[in-house]
């Protein structure tokens, strides 16, 4: 296939459901892979700490054969006396894909503009493509099938929240952005969001009201209040969001089986509950395992 980066949930649009059902099958084949991808390198590129992204792809490449590098970029010359492009095009001389965890999305296009070979988000700024892989994993397992689910994101309007609403929009799971008027998602993929779940007989909205938007809910989602970079004092956060935790009472107005997620690190007692977190309707480490699942398909899709 010609070369094709993971840097928006929209740069593989018409591969998502594909990748979906490529991760349940690699989940249960766990262990008998075989090595299709013997002879790949895996660079991965960090300037964010990482804890799942890190492990979940080192060990994705591991287990299908191939090698992960491990590259810190405040030791490489990036950015420090060479370009971004000219990094880009020489690492594409030496490995076969790059993993990029990044502040600026705008460097991560860069990267991807200049490459030769696939580039994946590890997460930037703007978005979170294998996380909300993984998500969509995980409603599969736990739901069954998207149609007919909704998926109510409470708290801040973030990367996570923006790749959620891409690929929600395009399995054609319902999903409600539930944030503070001034923690919305990015409205340019609001609308684009909206448009692609128009197209698929699903919805996208957004609300500023948990207590309506919890009704009936099969899932409910929320992420850190204060992400890596975002300078907002925790007192200040915890005044904006408040009402968006996670806790017995919202949960309580959603649907009787309402599965409850989070795509960690979670600060219980600020998003989310202890209670809710280690409850039972909880499926947070379920969904941290998928990401392993789900970007050994992104990696088996791009390099084999």
């Amino acid at each position: 296939m010609a070369k094709k980066n993971l840097i928006s949930v929209l740069d593989m649009k018409d591969e998502w459901p594909d990748l979906v059902e490529l991760s349940v099958k690699l989940k249960a084949e766990r262990g008998n892979h075989g090595a299709p991808l013997k002879g790949k390198t895996l660079a991965m590129m960090f300037e964010k700490p990482s804890t799942r992204t890190r492990i979940s792809f080192d060990v994705a490449m591991t287990e299908l054969g191939g090698h992960a590098l491990y590259i810190d970029i405040p030791s490489m010359q990036m950015g420090h006396g060479e370009t971004v492009e000219d990094t880009a095009k020489v690492m594409s001389r030496f490995v076969h894909a790059i993993m990029y965890r990044a502040f600026d999305y705008k460097i991560m296009d860069k990267v991807g503009d200049s490459a030769t070979i696939p580039v994946i988000s590890g997460l930037d700024n703007l978005e979170h493509p294998c996380q909300a892989l993984a998500d969509m994993l995980t409603v599969k397992e736990k739901k069954g099938s998207f149609r007919g689910r909704k998926l109510v994101y409470l708290g801040d309007g973030n990367n996570v929240c923006n790749s959620l609403l891409y690929a929600s929009a395009i399995v054609g799971l319902d999903m409600v952005a539930c944030c503070p008027a001034t923690r919305m998602p990015n409205a340019e993929i609001m609308l684009n969001a909206s448009r692609i779940a128009d197209a698929n007989g699903s919805s996208i909205s957004a609300s500023h009201n948990p207590l309506e938007a919890c009704k009936d809910a099969d899932i409910l989602y929320t992420d850190t209040w204060v992400s890596m970079g975002d300078e907002t004092p925790v007192e200040k956060a915890v005044k904006i969001f408040q009402m968006y935790q996670i806790n017995d009472d919202l949960l309580a107005l959603a649907k009787p089986d309402c599965i409850v997620m989070h795509c960690l690190p979670a600060h219980r007692g600020q998003e989310i509950t202890a209670e809710v977190m280690d409850g039972p309707q909880s499926v947070v480490f379920d969904q941290a395992e998928n990401r392993l699942h789900a970007q050994k398909a992104v990696l088996y899709t791009l390099l084999r």
